[in-house]
């Protein structure tokens, strides 16, 4: 298990390890950060940190709190006995008369009931266009996420929620959904194929219509907010610009405008909302749909842990200016543990996620959850088998929508 260990904010060279209940480093200060940015034409930024204390305030940063909770240790039993016990698959066409199909997700089982969609977040764990493993109460985490986000996002744009009938599930409207994904970024960072600090590093300076100029380096706050959006193919994401998103088709040039203009806003208000608890919302991707009144609806998820990247606010800056990586509250250590001991584009066969690896992501998971809605995560009782109490609130609650 030793070799399985890989920092979980490694430095660039991404050899430095360490153990994995030392995530954060003991170092931060108790302060309450406040970060700007003067971009300096996309070289090193002019950045400008101020650190102060309220009067009489004894609460510790985030950073500490992640490090030093006791909280942790409360979740984490329930997370070891939960991991044989994972939500991996649902066949609710199979117990509820009322769902007669089934489409399988990445992450979520989506079900058909005639007048709506019947969404389950399982604990499937997807990077690099595949599963990897399944993580405890990581369905649970971000359903109950988005949930908090999408009432709290309905001043920006309108959503497909049409209620929440078990902690996994989320019927919703029907829509016709748009085949583009809108990536919102404000860093340049990332290791998958399609992440900006990938493309960059090749030497791409067109990104999805975007121009960024030489001399940018990793981690770097771009001067301004940006949309890399994606279209779906057979099995991956394709990148795409505003332009081809019209010319092929996929959206018209009036609704690309709109969803374009309401996922900037989205994730603004998602990064003020971040800071406010010490993060940083590094980047997000939204999908959206159309109503049968024409309406632009928010569907999905919404700055969850899984499609979302946060850093830990009150270290960013000097481990920046040391050319480390940001300490993280999301999945990049568990992308960059398969990555250094496998190829996920191409081998057929991946090695099993390690457990030590898989706990720590559910923690993170739901310590992220619990500091943005500052609100406790609830166990769910493991008395009723989950398919079974999914498949009987689902039943009851399509019987009552009727």
């Amino acid at each position: 298990m030793a070799d399985s260990i890989l920092s979980l904010n490694p430095p660039k060279t991404l050899h430095t390890t360490i153990p994995l209940n030392n995530p954060i480093s003991r170092s931060a200060p108790s302060f309450r950060t406040r970060i700007s940015f003067k971009p300096n034409k996309f070289r090193i930024p002019a950045i400008r940190a101020s650190m102060a204390r309220k009067d009489g305030e004894q609460q510790p940063s985030v950073g500490e709190t992640f490090l030093n909770n006791a909280r942790k240790g409360q979740v984490f039993d329930a997370i070891t006995t939960s991991l044989s016990n994972c939500l991996s698959e649902t066949n609710l066409h199979l117990t509820v008369p009322a769902l007669k199909s089934k489409i399988r997700g990445k992450v979520r089982d989506i079900y058909d009931s005639g007048d709506y969609i019947v969404l389950v977040t399982t604990d499937r764990q997807s990077a690099f266009d595949r599963v990897l493993a399944s993580i405890p109460f990581k369905g649970q985490v971000l359903n109950e996420t988005s949930l908090w986000w999408f009432e709290r996002t309905r001043h920006i744009v309108s959503n497909a929620v049409v209620s929440a009938p078990d902690k996994n599930v989320t019927i919703a409207k029907k829509c016709s959904v748009f085949p583009v994904e809108f990536v919102a970024r404000g860093f340049v960072t990332g290791s998958t194929d399609t992440s900006l600090w990938t493309v960059y590093n090749k030497g791409n300076r067109n990104y999805c219509g975007n121009i960024l100029p030489d001399g940018m380096v990793k981690n770097q706050k771009l001067p301004k907010n940006i949309l890399t959006p994606t279209t779906k193919a057979a099995d991956h994401d394709v990148p795409v610009t505003p332009d081809e998103i019209i010319e092929k088709g996929l959206m018209t040039k009036a609704d690309y405008a709109e969803a374009s203009e309401k996922a900037l806003r989205l994730f603004e208000y998602g990064q003020q909302v971040a800071s406010e608890h010490g993060l940083i919302l590094v980047d997000t991707k939204y999908e959206f749909g159309k109503a049968n009144d024409g309406s632009i609806l928010l569907i999905d998820e919404v700055h969850t842990p899984d499609s979302s990247r946060y850093w830990i606010a009150n270290s960013y800056l000097e481990r920046f200016q040391n050319g480390l990586e940001p300490e993280n509250v999301d999945k990049e250590f568990l992308r960059l543990w398969f990555k250094s001991h496998c190829n996920p584009y191409e081998d057929e066969v991946l090695p099993d996620a390690p457990e030590d690896l898989v706990c720590e992501l559910a923690w993170r998971y739901i310590f992220l959850y619990e500091t943005i809605t500052k609100s406790k995560f609830e166990v769910q009782s493991t008395e009723e088998a989950i398919h079974d109490r999914i498949s009987r609130n689902v039943a009851s609650a399509l019987s009552s929508l009727k």
